[in-house]
């Protein structure tokens, strides 16, 4: 069974402080690329997703520098590259879920940016869909957020909520990149 990797918007906009805010994990770039040289290593699938955002203003827009992969996945040789405007990679420009099945693809691995939006969006869908999905936790990262009583959680706290709510839910199995590249293949 091969097993693709779905790296989620790993794109420069997100090192934009002031836009975004305070972030966590900063060890997540770094792990994201570790899964990257796995699978090109093993000529397994690669499949990358960029965030095409609509709204003024935003560092993820077609055409601004924002919207380029960060340097970490230079040398890249994904298999399918696409883009999105809305939070999941399965309601992207491309049909993902047709692009699995006609390649045989039942499970894939997950990571990038933000953890707890396009992320997990992305793998709830894919368990709604039946897929076997491993969620990188140390391979995403997102940012501080406001709740709407004016309180924030942190990026952290929303990291252990996303984790909590694919692991309960059964919408994917959360494991960290030496877990993940540990596995008997």
């Amino acid at each position: 069974m091969t097993t693709a990797l779905l790296l989620i918007d790993v794109q420069q906009g997100f090192d934009d402080a002031a836009f975004w805010g305070p972030r966590n994990n900063p060890g997540a770039e770094a792990n994201m690329k570790a899964l990257l040289q796995a699978w090109q290593d093993r000529r397994d699938p690669v499949v990358l997703v960029h965030h095409d955002s609509v709204k003024p203003g935003s560092p993820l827009r077609p055409g601004q520098p924002g919207n380029d992969f960060k340097p970490e996945l230079d040398g890249a040789r994904p298999d399918l590259v696409f883009g999105k405007k809305v939070n999941s990679a399965f309601l992207g420009d491309i049909d993902l879920d047709a692009w699995f099945k006609t390649r045989g693809i039942t499970s894939f691995v997950l990571a990038g940016i933000q953890t707890n939006f396009c992320c997990e969006t992305t793998a709830r869908m894919g368990g709604n869909l039946g897929y076997d999905v491993t969620f990188a936790l140390d391979a995403t990262f997102t940012f501080d957020l406001e709740g709407p009583d004016g309180t924030t959680l942190t990026a952290d706290e929303l990291s252990r909520a996303t984790a909590t709510n694919l692991h309960g839910g059964g919408f994917a199995t959360v494991k960290s990149t030496k877990e993940i590249l540990t596995l008997d293949r």
